[in-house]
């Protein structure tokens, strides 16, 4: 199981940052997913998630809190499976991300990220439950609406089981 952090990265107006990302192999297979990624060596899960955000998206400066959410997830990916327990940290940032690039020209990126990542761009949780593209997790636009609405829960919330 492949321990993972993942960032729901908010503007000052509430919208979220995702990048857009597809198979290598495959462009028209796509989906918009939060950043985040693999732990390495022996960081924390909160290392990770700072490093990943950087990695992906050149944003040093997010306040990183609370864990929101924790899921485990199956999927196929670059000809493999891939099998994650994944912490979903909150942060908050007012620098926004590269807009004349794309994520694939970030420098942090991983061979298989710049394969793989197309874009990013932010979304408010309306964009977001109006969207019939592909988003993960599958129920993140009422998730937003409930960080947005109640604040963050007392403890992580264990999201659905997800195997695609």
């Amino acid at each position: 199981m492949r321990r993972v952090a993942r960032v729901v990265l908010l503007d000052p107006d509430d919208r979220m940052l995702l990048l857009y990302g597809h198979e290598p192999e495959d462009p028209d297979d796509t989906w918009w997913f939060t950043p985040g990624g693999g732990l390495e060596g022996d960081e924390t899960r909160e290392q990770a998630a700072r490093r990943e955000l950087a990695e992906e998206t050149g944003i040093t400066d997010a306040e990183l809190g609370p864990v929101l959410w924790r899921r485990t997830c199956s999927f196929p990916f670059a000809g493999r499976r891939w099998n994650q327990d994944e912490w979903y940290f909150l942060a908050r940032t007012r620098q926004l991300a590269p807009t004349a690039r794309t994520a694939a020209h970030m420098p942090g990126l991983t061979d298989l990220e710049q394969r793989s990542v197309s874009g990013m761009r932010w979304w408010t949780w309306e964009e977001l439950s109006a969207t019939h593209e592909t988003v993960y997790p599958t129920k993140l636009a009422g998730l937003l609406k409930a960080l947005l609405d109640e604040g963050p829960p007392a403890s992580p919330t264990v999201l659905d089981t997800e195997i695609v």
